[in-house]
């Protein structure tokens, strides 16, 4: 993948707590050093590959559709300035995401250098709370007890993220089971009371799935999951930061609380984003597209987004975030949860995993492991 001749990239570095003007040295895909210069392009930031955790979909690409589908999702995402993802599925039949996991994992070893590069896989549901589903078919929800030990066997290879309501039945058994297996079990899709989602977050939850959405929140008589993710310093929460989802005058709200290492951008996108199509399905439910929303036809929920990481780091940073801490939400911040040391920073000995932004934060060019992967700038 990498290219064997040394590169320079120059511009506006957003090197962990700061900005400032220099040039990245590259060497074998890898950072090989980092030197400031203050007559470096100042019309020109590069910050670090972003890495989407929760995505469905892009491109007119769904990540259950397959081998050739999450091709045509990677390299679409990598347009947006995506280098490292996680197909994401909707809730399913078991036989479904059995399928769903098989196929990613069959795909992984061949999937296109020009793309986003597969971490392994997310599963959003089946393990939800009926009166939480948002755009998940009730049909399909299964309560975590359900859930045994050969069917477990069929998902967890590859599983890197998963979200659990943990007020469900068997729920804490199967958060601390799936925690001691290395997966990072998010809490989301719940009814809970404050006091039930710190008991998830005991058994071995480290994250929080789309912030504020399909859980309870800060009320003052009757708190939930919010509460508890926005109290709880260590666990990690997903923003997805469309103006939609979360409306941007509790963004501020978000960093005041949590420590700017714990917030996450993720897109939450499905197939239908990037693709140009105002109408199609999100698992088993049609959904439709006006405008940035995306609801399903029956009932007008909420059905994801379609809006990438590009265009939510440039939201973020106009409501006023400090660019670092966006980039360390969209960058840093998933590769720390997935427990990867080799990307998500501007660092010497890092993957030269990078983004070339404008001056309005918009994607100029895209490398992945030291090759310009997308070139916007002809």
């Amino acid at each position: 993948m990498a290219e064997d001749v040394s590169t320079t990239v120059s511009g506006r570095l957003v090197l962990g707590d700061e900005v400032r003007l220099g040039h990245i040295l590259i060497e074998d895909g890898a950072i090989a050093a980092i030197e400031a210069d203050p007559a470096a392009p100042a019309d020109v930031t590069i910050v670090p590959g972003f890495i989407d955790v929760h995505v469905h979909g892009w491109g007119g690409h769904d990540a259950m559709g397959g081998p050739d589908a999450l091709d045509g999702m990677a390299r679409a995402l990598a347009q947006r300035g995506v280098t490292s993802f996680l197909p994401t599925s909707v809730t399913a039949s078991f036989e479904r995401l059995t399928d769903f996991a098989g196929s990613v994992r069959g795909w992984m070893p061949g999937a296109p250098l020009d793309g986003a590069e597969p971490l392994g896989f997310n599963m959003e549901g089946p393990f939800l709370a009926e009166s939480r589903k948002g755009a998940h078919p009730a049909g399909l929800l299964r309560h975590p007890a359900d859930l045994d030990e050969d069917r477990l066997a069929t998902f967890v290879e590859g599983l890197r993220v998963i979200t659990i309501a943990p007020e469900l039945r068997g729920a804490p058994e199967l958060i601390a089971r799936l925690a001691g297996l290395g997966v990072r079990v998010c809490l989301g899709h719940s009814a809970a009371t404050v006091v039930e989602a710190r008991a998830g977050y005991a058994a071995g939850a480290v994250s929080t799935t789309h912030l504020f959405n399909a859980m309870g929140g800060v009320v003052h008589r009757d708190p939930g999951l919010a509460l508890a993710a926005l109290l709880d310093d260590e666990a990690w929460v997903e923003l997805i930061a469309d103006t939609l989802h979360v409306d941007p005058e509790l963004w501020p709200l978000i960093w005041r609380l949590k420590p700017a290492e714990r917030v996450l951008l993720v897109s939450d996108a499905i197939a239908l984003a990037g693709s140009g199509r105002s109408h199609g399905w999100l698992g088993e439910l049609e959904v439709v597209v006006d405008g940035d929303r995306v609801t399903l036809v029956e009932g007008g929920n909420l059905a994801g987004s379609v809006t990438a990481l590009d265009l939510e780091l440039a939201n973020v940073v106009h409501a006023g975030i400090p660019l670092p801490e966006a980039v360390r939400a969209a960058s840093t911040n998933p590769a720390e949860l997935l427990g990867l040391s080799d990307r998500g920073r501007l660092e010497p000995g890092r993957r030269a995993d990078l983004v070339e932004l404008d001056t309005l934060l918009g994607v100029r060019r895209v490398m992945r492991q030291g090759t310009w992967i997308a070139d916007h700038t002809a």
